[in-house]
């Protein structure tokens, strides 16, 4: 890949040519505002915070859709910027509520911090503000339309990333909103309760409604373990408080780029669940006791030896998991075909 050279308020950087400026100004240790990107996602431009001065530019140029060239010059942060940016987040906070204190984005608002940055207490606009209550008793993700900022996010990994456009744009000017075809609830009909798009939302317009009332973001730790429905082996960042677990997210940085389905990213509460085996059990006088790993893996190849002597190779069948990997279901039909000499094997590759 060709690399090119440019600066980066003054300092000379080496890229590959074509990157996107942000990415670029990130990966450098250079902080540029923004709403609207999302890694995932394709170029947007919306949200005009990440806006930078590039030099022999007339206008200022939006840094998460501007590919870096050769010789560019690039400023992020002048008077003329923070300005721009600090009106910019005043006009969003204009119409935003003011609920910072019970919001369950609050301590991740990308929102509230930016206005913390830019020393917004309150905002300088006061007027009319959007009220849009929305009947939705959906088990899983909870929208607040009112928190929106219009950033498109939510949209654009529905429609670019999982392919279902349950999402869209509704509305013209201060009655613009984003909603479902016909504005009806999410239900199987039009979503699949993936959960990606309270993943990439900026503020708490959508949240994942088993994780209310949990936790603060600043009160649960992230731990980061693999995630046990299927054998594509998605990294997973369980939050944890008080040694329970308390919701799931996923970085960009992992294989699946933040992508989870709707098992990974809602189907966490069974952890914490008080029938939830966490110990091999063993029938003995009709009723299921504790024993160890050990006791239980002896007893079941005591018991499989048995019933091959007595009934054959042909009386015994295996079931492979599709929680286990490729890797591992390839071992257990090699345990059957060649230990035990049957092809009684089969494979539930759903759950």
């Amino acid at each position: 890949m060709k690399k090119v050279k440019l600066k980066i308020n003054e300092k000379v950087i080496e890229a590959v040519e074509g990157k996107l400026l942000l990415e670029v100004a990130k990966e450098n240790g250079v902080r540029i505002p923004h709403l609207c990107y999302e890694p995932r996602l394709k170029p947007y431009g919306s949200c005009r915070l990440c806006l930078v001065e590039i030099k022999g530019e007339r206008k200022l140029q939006p840094a998460c859709a501007t590919p870096v060239k050769n010789g560019m010059e690039v400023i992020t942060d002048s008077i003329t910027l923070y300005e721009i940016r600090r009106t910019i987040i005043d006009l969003l906070l204009s119409t935003h509520p003011e609920d910072c204190l019970t919001c369950e984005a609050c301590g991740r608002c990308t929102l509230q911090d930016l206005a913390y940055e830019y020393g917004l207490r309150k905002t300088s606009y006061q007027g009319e503000k959007p009220h849009t209550p929305l009947e939705d008793h959906n088990p899983l993700i909870f929208r607040e339309r009112e928190k929106c900022v219009l950033c498109g996010r939510c949209v654009r990994i529905c429609s670019e990333v999982q392919g279902v456009d349950a999402y869209t744009f509704a509305g013209r000017g201060f009655q613009t909103i984003i909603a479902t075809a016909f504005d009806e609830p999410l239900s199987l009909k039009n979503c699949e309760f993936c959960g990606q798009c309270v993943s990439t939302c900026p503020t708490g317009a959508l949240v994942s409604r088993l994780e209310m009332g949990k936790a603060r973001s600043w009160e649960s730790k992230g731990v980061m373990t693999t995630c046990p429905y299927c054998g594509c082996g998605c990294q997973i960042v369980l939050k944890v408080k008080d040694n329970q677990v308390v919701g799931v997210e996923s970085d960009y940085e992992t294989h699946n780029r933040g992508n989870l389905c709707a098992k990974g990213r809602f189907g966490w509460e069974f952890v914490n669940h008080p029938d939830r085996l966490k110990t091999p059990l063993i029938k003995k006088k009709g009723k299921f006791v504790k024993a160890s790993w050990d006791e239980a893996l002896a007893l079941v190849a005591e018991k499989l030896k048995f019933t091959k002597e007595k009934f054959g190779s042909e009386s015994i069948a295996f079931i492979a998991s599709a929680k286990c990997t490729n890797e591992e279901n390839y071992l257990l039909q090699k345990l059957a075909r060649v230990v035990f000499g049957t092809n009684n094997i089969d494979h539930c590759a759903r759950l």
